[in-house]
């Protein structure tokens, strides 16, 4: 039974209480206590825990049993029980669980924002009570223990789905048809009363997401539920709101939106556009995009790229990035050439494209009659002075 305590200053006792009373639809109290310990999927024995809500006016409960306490499951069971109700209580009197309060206090608690939004949502007022005093949710207090004294120890359960689907039917046929201690009634006769006074169910159900404080680290991405969503470059260093859904995470800088993913827990999520402009055009610049460059260049330019990217040993993409960025400098006709005298040297490397560009070799001549021939052909066709210059302190192109 839910009591107010008050404070006779000046007088013998300074613990005396009164009953409080509610009007039919006005209030529903709502805790947690401890289950069964049941086997969890991951194969290990794990504890429950019994989720009650009870309208404070007929006493009619939800009761359901979870694994934890967590946010998710908080908004989750809150949604399930007006569903049962078929309504909301315009006030849900709680103690102050992490999952609905951050910082308990006896006149400004701070609503956990995920709750926030569910109360919004549906259209209910949170009444925290003050911090160790139980009391003021005294009807849900009583719930809790009459459901471990009167439909625990009766029964067994195979799994979380049959203790659940038990404690749904003893709700409706046991707990529900009993006579109430302090109401004197029948609490499923009580409800069929105080249900009309419940506020309608929105017509579409809120998207109640959980809202977390997440940092955005050097690599660009924030860390949720084992996995990576990434945030836009210029947020690193900062700490963002994420908010979970059961389908999609979404970053916020305060109040405004920078980035939704898709959920996938235990995975790397990563929108390119994130990523600073150097490392966007590295990851553009792929092997199917190199290619498709090199194609446009000419067929010795592809011939080239694609026996760099064929190469088993290394990882040739930079040096095919820096190939095909000659082209800004060079054009595409110098460095088509410049391919081909490198294919004729079977030196089919950057540092050979680039030095026969800055040495203009690819101008002279007599290379003409050179690329004329079958690049496989002529492998050591001419020596280095005739295709390079004279010049000692050219470098050797065949190494």
């Amino acid at each position: 039974m839910a009591r107010l305590r008050v404070d006779l200053r000046g007088q013998q006792r300074s613990d005396v209480t009164v009953r409080l009373d509610f009007e039919p639809g006005e209030a529903a109290q709502v805790d947690f206590g401890a289950g069964p310990l049941l086997t969890h999927p991951d194969g290990r024995l794990r504890r429950t825990w019994a989720f009650v809500m009870t309208l404070a006016h007929s006493r009619h409960q939800y009761v359901e049993f979870v694994w934890d306490q967590t946010v998710a499951t908080w908004l989750g069971c809150h949604r399930r029980a007006f569903e049962w109700f078929g309504g909301v209580p315009r006030r849900l009197i709680i103690d102050n669980p992490k999952c609905a309060i951050t910082r308990a206090c006896v006149h400004d608690p701070e609503v956990q924002r995920s709750y926030g939004q569910c109360a919004e949502g549906y259209g209910f007022r949170i009444d925290a009570c003050p911090p160790r005093d139980p009391q003021k949710k005294g009807i849900v207090e009583a719930g809790v223990k009459y459901v471990k004294n009167n439909f625990l120890p009766t029964r067994s359960f195979c799994d979380l789905a049959d203790l659940n689907a038990q404690a749904r039917a003893w709700v409706l046929q046991e707990a529900g048809c009993r006579i109430h201690g302090t109401t004197h009634a029948k609490p499923l006769a009580l409800y069929e009363l105080e249900q009309a006074h419940l506020a309608a169910l929105p017509a579409i159900a809120p998207d109640l997401g959980e809202w977390h404080r997440v940092s955005v680290h050097r690599d660009c991405h924030v860390q949720f539920d084992r996995a990576l969503y990434s945030a836009p470059f210029r947020l690193v260093g900062k700490t963002l709101w994420l908010r979970a859904t059961d389908a999609a995470v979404a970053l916020y800088e305060d109040w405004t939106h920078v980035a939704t993913h898709a959920l996938r827990p235990g995975e790397r999520r990563t929108l390119r556009e994130h990523l600073p402009p150097a490392a966007q055009a590295f990851f553009a610049h792929d092997r199917r995009w190199c290619v498709q460059q090199a194609r446009e260049v000419g067929p010795a330019c592809e011939s080239l790229i694609e026996r760099l990217l064929a190469d088993r040993m290394m990882e040739r993409l930079r040096a095919a990035q820096g190939v095909l960025h000659l082209v800004e400098q060079f054009g595409r006709e110098r460095v088509e050439t410049a391919c081909q005298r490198a294919l004729v040297h079977d030196s089919p490397h950057y540092r050979t494209v680039k030095t026969i560009l800055h040495t203009g070799a690819d101008l002279r001549a007599e290379f003409a009659e050179v690329a004329t021939v079958s690049y496989g052909a002529l492998r050591f066709a001419r020596d280095a002075a005739s295709l390079f210059g004279p010049d000692p302190q050219q470098p050797d192109l065949l190494h």
